[in-house]
């Protein structure tokens, strides 16, 4: 029993020691060695959104004193699990409407700030088909291929899905679904044939007209969307309060100069940002209620 003694305190001793080194290996959040984690799900080509990404933060980085670091998940689902994880693998996101309105019904994302564009706080999704193809309404992309973003992409499927039901075209058996993984890829995917129609924000088929000079003769638009409430900058709750009050500060700050409308403008073609919280989103909750949609299905 003697002899225990000794190697009992020492064990103590070393669960002591390092547990206090853990403790001392727990740097604070917004520090360089643990970094405010944002999820930017590409709505357009990657590699510009990542590149006004980092500028905007790099923008906020100065004004706040907070280091961050950029996440860039494929699709909206990758950034609502960071979101969930426990603890977050991102603390902030740039969430679309309808993926939010899950997020939130996860009770893992706070919205707080709304993106404006052409000074809307909404915007429309767009049907578009290709010339030719002989789709001039709903009901003629009965039997066709159609090309949507991605499942929880608002105007890239979910509204879009809403308005094939209604004219009468079961998703299941009169259409096959392709997933671009994008708007700008939705508009190519028509454009060169891939699909013969598909669902995306007006007008994503500017985004590819560079490369594509004939793109709006050739892609054609049959139906527009109802208004939908813009993207944003939404916040994990586990985030402390005064630190998300002091960014969304500083990003209403920083919306307002010349470097940070470029990075906005870059990254999501964002002009400004306006204070909205969850609320905003209330009355586009209605709608998917009235029509049968239920965010919960979409929450494992």
């Amino acid at each position: 029993m003697k002899r225990l003694v000794p190697f009992i305190l020492g064990f103590f001793v070393l669960a002591g020691f390092l547990s206090a080194s853990g403790a001392k290996e727990a740097k604070p959040l917004g520090s360089e060695e643990n970094p405010i984690v944002w999820a930017f799900v590409p709505s357009s080509d990657t590699q510009k959104v990542v590149s006004g990404a980092k500028a905007m933060v790099d923008l906020l980085q100065k004004e706040t004193g907070y280091f961050y670091k950029v996440l860039v998940p494929t699709e909206y689902g990758g950034a609502i699990e960071a979101l969930a994880s426990n603890p977050p693998s991102a603390h902030m996101a740039s969430l679309n409407t309808f993926a939010y309105i899950i997020a939130a019904e996860k009770k893992v994302a706070k919205a707080e700030l709304i993106a404006v564009r052409r000074g809307k706080t909404t915007y429309n999704g767009q049907i578009i088909a290709r010339a030719g193809s002989g789709i001039k309404s709903l009901q003629d992309i009965k039997g066709k291929v159609f090309a949507r973003v991605d499942p929880t992409s608002t105007t890239g499927w979910i509204i879009p899905s809403l308005m094939l039901r209604a004219a009468k075209i079961d998703l299941e058996k009169d259409v096959k679904i392709l997933d671009a993984g994008s708007h700008d890829g939705v508009v190519s995917a028509v454009y060169r044939g891939d699909a013969d129609a598909g669902a995306c924000f007006v007008d994503a088929r500017t985004n590819i007209q560079k490369t594509n000079p004939d793109v709006m003769e050739k892609v054609v638009v049959i139906a527009t969307t109802i208004d939908v409430p813009n993207d944003g900058i939404q916040f994990s709750p586990a985030m402390p309060e005064d630190m998300r009050k002091k960014i969304v500060s500083a990003m209403l700050k920083i919306a307002k100069t010349e470097e940070g409308k470029k990075a906005l403008r870059q990254a999501y073609n964002w002009d400004d940002l306006e204070a909205l919280g969850d609320s905003f989103y209330d009355p586009f909750r209605q709608i998917l209620q009235s029509a049968g949609v239920n965010p919960a299905s979409f929450v494992k």
